[in-house]
This record gives structure tokens, C-alpha cells and sequence, in this order.
């Protein structure tokens, strides 16, 4: 990849980029960023590099989650604590349950952009501007030209992001030993409360079990903190060539390009294009990348993005994210499971169960999501992995640690009715704290019954 530079996507065909109505300040604003420090450290994704590894060997699970697409608003104290609640909370149910380490990577500090259908929309009878989120424009009818000065909105309110969650995680706030602070208030649910205090007492009974016999000091790092890493989409291209730098791989010790804006991205849907400018960029960085994997992708294609992106066939380097809808895992899975296989390339296998089922709540004017429809789709791929001799290694949500009422249904067992109470999102529908732990301990569930060479739970 020598010949590799973060300007080559320019002689590429693009979708989804931006156009600005004065380029010169565009160019003021990435010769800024190009000078502004990196956020992320080569050694961190090279940590990650060998997580993910692990992780596609089954040796590990990821987890995967926060927002659709984050405000520069959500760059506050208890936003940034509820989404490190919720994504720890989970994964101490998935590692107790799965009895495997858990892989943490929040959509945050950088999940900005968001791709569109059309540039432009109708807004009572004049066109402007679709929102493309904070890094481009407002929300507002009356913030929608594309503003380059966002961009460097975007590294700061990322890099105050990242900030605050290493000053957690550095302060205590992933200590093992102290789960029962982890405040419940949010939670209704009783069953869900139970459920979570029974497998925090016997977490507890067990560090004490520990202490008791001298295995644990008190002192160990991987009871008093966890390695926590963020991610977001890739969509603005001259926004990611600017953060990428030229560093030395604390792992094989060459100078090797690294976007230090975020610890892994991904490429989606609308992007994925195999000639296009996303595939060019993602090639040369030395971040684990994900592809989005749905009902429109051939697997002919998936082989060749994945020889583009991943020619050595680096294991656990590209995560693929599969997307299908509930009721068209069966029919597109399967193929491209067979596909990747043969050509010798072992990913991470993550199942977003999110993107496929988003619909329009019976009043007509919410995009919502239904557990359930979550739920199945989580089911039959775990299922379709395990009848193809392969194995899901990870899921991929969208989910906030507020009490939302985005999604129907789950414990709280929300209704179509219930979606006006609290729907915030300026994007998609999320899971709200309580349904992203229902989800974590139905996975839990189902590692606990495979152990007994049981099927996926009844859902």
C-alpha cells in the first residue's frame, strides 16, 4: 500500500459528497483540520486490530452501538454517561452469559453524517436542502445550506466526546467490583431490574469468592477498567483524508496511514460502490473497516470489495454487517456466508438487525421499529450461522441511553400509541435503554442454552 495516499478517492466516482457553495473557505477549514492533533492513537487501533482478530476467530463477541447519527448537543455529561452506561451494561450480561470476552464500539464521537435518499426535499412547497446531520447542516428548515465550518464542529465536539469518556473509564467508572452502582433508575421493567440484579450479585459473589482465596487484589486492570473504542460511518470524505496520518505502527514498527479520528469505520449501504471514492479511502487505512452487507449485495461484489479492502487477507481486519430484513435472512445469509468462504477471507460476522426493519407507526408520520422484528432477525442469524458452519461473532445496534419511545415493543411492551411520549430522534429509531438490555439478555439467554445444547430461546 505504498503507493497509497488519503487523496487517491478523488479520481474515483462519488456518491453521497457534499457541495459547498465557497470552496476557499472549504480549504480553509481542511487545512485547519489537517494541522489539528489526532484523537486516536495508533496503538489503540492496532489493539483493536487484535481484538477483532480474536473476535472473528470466536474467540471473543462484539458489541456495537449508540446513535443513528449524534447532534453536537448529545456532546454533554449525561448523554456521554448514559451511552457508556448502557453499552457496559450490556456487555457485563453478554460477557456473563456468553462466558467470553466482549469487544466494546460505540457509534459516538464522530457518527455525524448521515447518507440520504435525495440532496433535496420539499419543505411547504419550496426545495431545500435534506438534512445530512451537524457536520454538514442544521436541522431546522432554516440551517440546511452546508456550512464547512461544521466540520470542524465535528472534531470538537468529537474530540470533548472522547475526552470525557477516557476521564470515566480512567476515574472508575467501568470498576468491576462496583457493578451495583451502575444506577437502574431508568428501568420499569421489574423483570428486567430482577434480571440484571441476579447477575450482578453473582458477579459480586464471585469477585469476593476471588479476594477471598487471593486472585484478586484489587489491583487487577481488567476488573477496574475496560478497553472501550468508538466508530462512526465514513460518508464525508475530505472530512476523514484530513485526519489521516502518516504514523509507525507500534506493531511491525513501518510508517503505515491511520485515520486518527476514530478507531474504526465503516462504509454503507449507499456506499459501498467497488470502483467508488469510499472503497479507495478505506483500502489504504490501517483501521479495521466494516461493510454493510443487505439484500443488494451480490456476492460476487462482497468477494471483490473484500479483495480491494483486505488483499492479504488480514483476519478479523474488515467486520462484515449484515442488514437483511427480518424476513430475508433465509434467502441472502446463507450465500454469502459460502461466498466469503470460499474465498479464504475471515471477517467479523455482525448481524444489525436495525436497518432492515424500520417502518411507519400506524399514525403515519413516525419511522419506528418493532422488537420483535429485531428480535427474529437476531434469531435466524445466529441460526443460519449454526446451519452454515459458521458463527456470528457480533451485533450491531442502534440504541441511546435515554428512555426514548422510538422502537414498539420489549418489556416495556411500548405501543404505537406510546411513540409521541419521548420520540427524539432526528434520524432513525433507536433502542432505548431498557430494550437494549432486554436484547442483551436474550443473547445472554442464548449462549446460556447453547452451553446445554439447547435452540435459540422461544422469542
Amino acid at each position: 500500500m505504498s503507493n497509497w495516499t488519503p487523496q487517491d478517492w478523488k479520481s474515483k466516482p462519488i456518491v453521497q459528497d457534499v457541495i459547498y457553495e465557497d470552496q476557499a473557505h472549504v480549504d480553509r477549514v481542511l487545512n485547519k483540520l489537517n494541522r489539528l492533533p489526532p484523537m486516536v492513537s495508533a496503538s489503540e487501533v492496532d489493539n483493536l486490530r487484535k481484538q477483532l482478530k480474536q473476535a472473528a476467530l470466536g474467540e471473543s463477541f462484539l458489541l456495537q452501538g449508540g446513535d443513528c447519527a449524534e447532534l453536537f448537543d448529545y456532546c454533554s455529561q449525561d448523554p456521554i454517561e448514559a451511552k457508556l452506561k448502557v453499552l457496559l451494561q450490556m456487555s457485563l450480561v453478554l460477557t456473563w452469559g456468553a462466558r467470553t470476552p466482549v469487544v466494546r464500539i460505540a457509534r459516538m464521537a464522530g457518527q455525524y453524517a448521515k447518507p440520504r435518499s435525495s440532496p433535496m426535499e420539499m419543505h411547504e412547497g419550496k426545495e431545500i436542502h435534506s438534512f445530512r446531520g451537524d457536520n454538514v447542516n442544521g436541522y431546522e428548515p432554516t440551517d440546511r445550506k452546508p456550512d464547512p465550518e461544521r466540520l470542524l464542529g465535528a472534531y470538537f465536539h468529537s474530540a470533548a466526546t472522547l475526552n470525557y469518556v477516557r476521564t470515566l473509564l480512567d476515574s472508575g467508572f467501568a470498576d468491576l467490583h462496583e457493578p451495583s452502582k451502575w444506577n437502574l433508575s431508568h428501568v420499569r421493567s421489574e423483570n428486567v431490574k430482577r434480571e440484571y440484579e441476579k447477575i450482578v450479585q453473582q458477579l459480586t459473589d464471585s469477585l469476593d469468592f476471588m479476594k477471598t482465596i487471593g486472585a484478586d487484589n484489587g489491583n487487577s486492570n481488567a476488573l477496574n477498567s475496560v478497553d472501550f473504542f468508538v466508530s462512526h460511518e465514513a460518508l464525508l470524505l475530505d472530512y476523514e483524508a484530513s485526519l489521516t496520518r502518516l504514523l509507525t505502527s507500534p506493531t511491525s514498527n513501518e510508517k503505515k496511514w491511520y485515520n486518527t479520528g476514530s478507531h474504526f469505520l465503516w462504509i454503507g449501504d449507499r456506499t459501498r460502490q467497488p470502483d467508488g471514492a469510499h472503497v479507495e479511502y478505506m483500502r489504504g487505512i490501517e483501521n479495521p473497516i466494516g461493510i454493510k452487507v443487505g439484500p443488494t449485495t451480490v456476492p460476487e461484489d462482497l468477494i471483490f470489495l473484500l479483495n480491494t479492502v483486505n488483499p492479504n487477507k488480514e483476519i478479523g481486519k474488515v467486520t462484515l454487517i449484515t442488514r437483511f430484513g427480518a424476513d430475508k435472512v433465509e434467502k441472502f445469509l446463507p450465500q454469502h456466508i459460502e461466498a466469503v468462504r470460499q474465498s479464504g477471507h475471515i471477517p467479523v460476522w455482525v448481524c444489525d438487525p436495525m436497518h432492515g426493519n424500520t417502518k411507519t407507526a400506524a399514525s403515519g408520520n413516525l419511522k419506528t421499529r418493532h422488537f420483535i422484528d429485531i428480535i427474529q432477525e437476531l434469531s435466524q442469524t445466529f441460526r443460519v450461522h449454526k446451519e452454515c458452519s459458521s458463527k456470528l461473532n457480533g451485533v450491531h445496534f442502534e440504541l441511546t441511553g435515554d428512555s426514548v419511545t422510538e422502537c414498539i415493543g420489549g418489556s416495556m411492551d411500548l405501543r404505537d400509541t406510546d411513540l409521541s411520549t419521548n420520540y427524539q430522534t432526528h434520524c432513525d429509531p433507536r433502542l432505548n435503554y431498557e430494550q437494549s438490555l432486554d436484547v442483551a439478555f436474550l443473547i445472554a439467554k442464548y449462549y446460556e442454552n447453547e452451553r446445554k445444547n439447547k435452540d435459540f430461546p422461544n422469542l
